[in-house]
C-alpha cells in the first residue's frame, strides 16, 4: 500500500508530499503520473542499510522505471544501475551513474550494444548464453579488449510470482542452466576476448515470499564456491532484484531477513556483490492520477470511465494486476461504498483498472489515484489509439517539476513521415481542420 507519510490526505485532498494533487491536475492536467523523491530516497536507503558490512554495489533496475530524474535522484545517493538496452545504459550514464557501476543485463543483447558498453567502460556484461558469449567475445576482440563477464545461472527455482515475471524455472529463457554451467565456464575460459569475472541469478519480480532467494543463493554460492576451488579466479556474485511491494494485502519482504540470507550464502566467500531492485525503490513513490470522465449506469454494473487507459498503465491489462484506487478528494465521514467497474476510454474490454471494486460515491469530473505505480507503468506506456504520453511529475517537499512533458499533436504526427510518394499539397499537418 502506499505510505501514509507521502500520499496523505491534507485539508480534504490528498497531497504527494506538501504538493496536493488537485493542483497538479490543474496545471499538468490528466492522466499524469506523479513520483515522490522523499519515498525513492527513503526505500534506497533502508535497502543499503539492511546490507551495510557487505562488500555491495546496489544497481538499480531501469527497466521498473528509466524517467531521467528518476534515476538521477538514485545516482546522487550513490546507486549504480542494472540495464537491460543500450538506450537504458544511455539513460544511466546521462543520470550521472558511473560507468564502472552499470551491469548489462539481458538475453537478446546486439553486437552494437556489447560494443557500445565496452566503450563505455561498463562494470560487466550478464550473459544469458553461449552464441551471446562467443558473440560478446567478437566484438571485444574487434576493440582490442576483454569483456568484463559474469554467468547468469538459471537455478531452476519457481520464484512464486506471476508466471510472466518468473524468469529463475528451467523452462524461462534466461541464463544458463546448472548442468550446463561446467561448460560454459570453460568456454569463457577459452574465449580471448572474455574475462570471466563471477556469477549472476535473478529468479524473477514481485517476490514477497523470500524462501526461493534462500535456494538460488544457496546454489549460486555453491557454485562459486566450486569454481573457485578449481582455481577459477572469480570476483563477483551478482544476486538480482525482484523484491516485491505490497500492492494489496501482501506483505513486502523484510530487508533484514533477505540480507540474513545473503550472509548466510555469501559468508566468508572473497567476492564483491551485487544487487539489482527496481520495483521495491520506486514502485510506492508513485500515484497515476485520472480524471472521471463519465458515469454509467449499465444494466448489471456501474462504470466509472476516466481519461486514463491501458495505454498509460497496462499491468491490470497484462497481468490482472491489483492497484489500489482512491479518490483524489476525500470522501465524507460515514459515505458508503458501492462496486464499480473503473474503466479506460480505449475500445477493448481489456481497458480495465477494477472491476467491482467498492469506492465512496464519485461523481464525473473528480480525480482518482491509481497507487503504486511508480514501477511499470510509465515505462511501459505507448501511444495506441494514437494517444499522447501521459506527463510525468516529480515532487519533493512543496517543489514539483514536470520530468517528462506530454507530448503536443505536432509531435506525434513529426514521428511518422511520409514516403515520397505520398506526399502532396494534402498531406496531413498537426492543425488542419482543426480550429
Amino acid at each position: 500500500m502506499t505510505s501514509p507519510t507521502v500520499f496523505q490526505y491534507r485539508a480534504g485532498q490528498l497531497h504527494a508530499e506538501d504538493v496536493p494533487l488537485s493542483a497538479l491536475a490543474e496545471t499538468a492536467g490528466t492522466p499524469f503520473y506523479c513520483y515522490s523523491s522523499g519515498m525513492i530516497e527513503g526505500a534506497y536507503g533502508a535497502v543499503v542499510e539492511a546490507l551495510s558490512g557487505l562488500p555491495a554495489t546496489v544497481c538499480y533496475a531501469l527497466k521498473a522505471n528509466s524517467n531521467l530524474a528518476v534515476v538521477r535522484s538514485l545516482a546522487k545517493l550513490g546507486a549504480g544501475a542494472d540495464v537491460v538496452s543500450e538506450g537504458e545504459m544511455r539513460v544511466a550514464l546521462a543520470a550521472g551513474v558511473p560507468a564502472d557501476k552499470i551491469v548489462f543485463a539481458g538475453v537478446g543483447k546486439t553486437r552494437e550494444e556489447m560494443a557500445s558498453g565496452l566503450r563505455a567502460g561498463i562494470l560487466q556484461f550478464n550473459v544469458e548464453s553461449l552464441p551471446e558469449m562467443e558473440a560478446l567475445s567478437e566484438v571485444a576482440q574487434s576493440l582490442g579488449t576483454q569483456a568484463p563477464t559474469a554467468i547468469r545461472v538459471n537455478p531452476d527455482v519457481d520464484a512464486l510470482t506471476h508466471e510472466k515475471i518468473s524468469t529463475g524455472r528451467a523452462e524461462n529463457k534466461f541464463g544458463i542452466d546448472l548442468a550446463h554451467m561446467p561448460g560454459a565456464v570453460r568456454r569463457a575460459m577459452e574465449l580471448p576476448g572474455i574475462s570471466l569475472q563471477g556469477l549472476a541469478v535473478h529468479i524473477g519480480s514481485q517476490l514477497t515470499d523470500l524462501a526461493p532467494y534462500g535456494v538460488a543463493f544457496e546454489r549460486l554460492a555453491g557454485l562459486y564456491r566450486d569454481l573457485l576451488g578449481q582455481g577459477i579466479p572469480l570476483r563477483r556474485l551478482d544476486f538480482g532484484g525482484g523484491l516485491g511491494i505490497s500492492y494489496r494485502e501482501e506483505t513486502a519482504p523484510d530487508l533484514a531477513a533477505y540480507a540474513a540470507l545473503v550472509r548466510q550464502a555469501a559468508a566468508d566467500l572473497p567476492a564483491g556483490l551485487i544487487f539489482e531492485p527496481g520495483r521495491f525503490l520506486v514502485g510506492n513513490a508513485g500515484v497515476l492520477i485520472t480524471r472521471v470522465l463519465y458515469v454509467k449506469q449499465g444494466a448489471a454494473r456501474r462504470f466509472l470511465i476516466v481519461d486514463a487507459a491501458m495505454n498509460d498503465l497496462i499491468r491490470p491489462s497484462m497481468y490482472d494486476a491489483w492497484h489500489r484506487i482512491i479518490p483524489v478528494a476525500a470522501p465524507a465521514p460515514g459515505a458508503g461504498e458501492e462496486p464499480v467497474d473503473i474503466v479506460g476510454p480505449i475500445c477493448e474490454s481489456a481497458d480495465t483498472f477494477a472491476k467491482q471494486r467498492l469506492l465512496p460515491p464519485v461523481t464525473a469530473g473528480e480525480l482518482l489515484a491509481i497507487c503504486s505505480t511508480g514501477a511499470y507503468g510509465a515505462v511501459m506506456s505507448s501511444t495506441y489509439n494514437s494517444r499522447r504520453l501521459a506527463p510525468e511529475i516529480m515532487v519533493r517537499g512543496k517543489d514539483h517539476a514536470i520530468v517528462r512533458a506530454r507530448p503536443d499533436y505536432a509531435a506525434l504526427l513529426a514521428d511518422a513521415p511520409l514516403p515520397d510518394w505520398l506526399k502532396d499539397d494534402r498531406a496531413p499537418t498537426a492543425t488542419r481542420g482543426v480550429a
